[in-house]
């Protein structure tokens, strides 16, 4: 297996305490100092063509490793090697010069990351395309909005030719429908061949791009393997709240599970991206291990952002029998009317009147909705207008004989 990413027993070490600060005032503030790791011991490779996902609480080294990575800093101790050119979506926009128009910008930027004058003028009318900023790449980028910048920046980058992409939490940049924008960008990065380090907070993007991934703690690895069973070992830890939760558990294992919660377009195939107004299936597969009696099984949508339910789909209230094995329960969405934006799905399995669920799944499948009817608020609601005639004025009640002091 040929490798594109190494990083063998990798760390950062920072002293606490600013050494100017104690050169000068020294005598009066005597101020000790220390060293603290933000990473240590860190060791993985990225095989050619694979997408390796990083995930941890904020603080772990999450940052700073993909830092280190594209050359921004250099590692204490340990040694990292990569093969080819790097492209890296970390703050992007970052190079802009506010006095240059977006044009400028972009030959500015593209050659900061390696690109030669004649690749980026191929690929401006595409980057322009893709920032959605056509009639302003003329315009001093000091006049651009903040959306409009770091599209911008992200569109430059995702130009790249690179052998290896480095991204780190892109997808929380610009609006709702360039995130999608961006994550349909990186699915193409990824099924082109291209080497990907990734990392995000949003769990159901890691599942569904990565193929292994690592969790890091404190600065170390924790868990490394495959990306599915990472983020289980990941949500166990914050939903227990204790770091011990990261080991198996040794308790039996309940009479179902959760196995995969998928969004389904029209065709019957997995997406992660949707329009408004399209047709849908959420399907829900369940791994039943003992007979399991008045089930009831409810999907649930939430608003990305602020987690507030939007709405859900149920099976009965009178519970369902299922057997042993594997059981798939679908919901047909005859359209789904929601705006642009993101949109996070979870599922439970409770039994009939119990309030506590023997199963569930939150935070690891994540829906964007591309485009649609523009509308503001949560939900569009398709309608109909016209221009309707005013009643004849004939039918019209005419007060005017009620009215005090007038005359007729």
């Amino acid at each position: 297996m040929t490798w594109d990413v190494r990083c063998t027993n990798v760390g950062k070490r920072y002293c606490v305490g600013d050494a100017p600060v104690r050169r000068r005032f020294g005598h009066l503030l005597r101020q000790p100092t220390r060293d603290v790791w933000a990473l240590r011991h860190v060791t993985f490779e990225v095989a050619t063509g694979e997408v390796m996902g990083i995930i941890g609480p904020n603080g772990a080294g999450k940052s700073t490793l993909l830092k280190l990575l594209s050359r921004i800093t250099t590692p204490s101790e340990g040694e990292i090697r990569i093969r080819g050119r790097i492209a890296a979506l970390i703050e992007v926009g970052s190079g802009f010069h506010p006095e240059l128009s977006g044009r400028e910008n972009v030959f500015l930027s593209g050659t900061i990351l390696g690109m030669r004058r004649r690749e980026i003028a191929a690929r401006l009318d595409s980057i322009a395309d893709f920032a959605g900023i056509g009639p302003y790449l003329d315009v001093p980028v000091k006049w651009y909005s903040s959306g409009m910048y770091v599209r911008l920046g992200f569109a430059v980058a995702a130009h790249l030719q690179a052998d290896v992409l480095l991204v780190d939490e892109v997808l929380a940049v610009g609006d709702a429908e360039f995130q999608a924008r961006c994550l349909r960008r990186i699915q193409e990065l990824r099924d082109g061949g291209a080497t990907i380090v990734f990392i995000s907070h949003d769990l159901g993007t890691v599942e569904r791009l990565c193929e292994r991934a690592l969790l890091l703690r404190a600065g170390e690895i924790a868990v490394e393997g495959p990306a599915r069973d990472v983020v289980t070992r990941y949500q166990r830890m914050v939903t227990d709240g204790d770091l011990a939760a990261l080991e198996p558990p040794a308790a039996p294992s309940p009479p179902v599970e959760i196995a995969e919660l998928e969004v389904l377009n029209e065709a019957g195939r997995p997406t992660g991206v949707a329009r408004s107004g399209d047709r849908v299936a959420i399907d829900v597969a369940l791994r039943v291990h003992r007979p399991y009696d008045n089930a009831v099984v409810q999907a649930m949508v939430y608003a990305y952002n602020d987690g507030v339910l939007l709405f859900e789909c149920s099976t009965p209230d009178e519970g369902l029998p299922l057997g042993c094995g594997k059981s798939l329960v679908r919901f047909e969405v005859e359209a789904l009317h929601l705006v642009p934006g993101a949109y996070t799905l979870g599922a439970i399995v409770r039994t009939r009147g119990a309030e506590r669920a023997d199963a569930w799944w939150f935070g690891r499948t994540t829906l964007h909705i591309d485009s649609g009817p523009r509308s503001r608020g949560r939900f569009h609601a398709p309608y109909r207008w016209s221009v309707v005639p005013a009643p004849d004025a004939a039918g019209l009640l005419d007060f005017s004989a009620a009215t005090p002091g007038r005359r007729r």
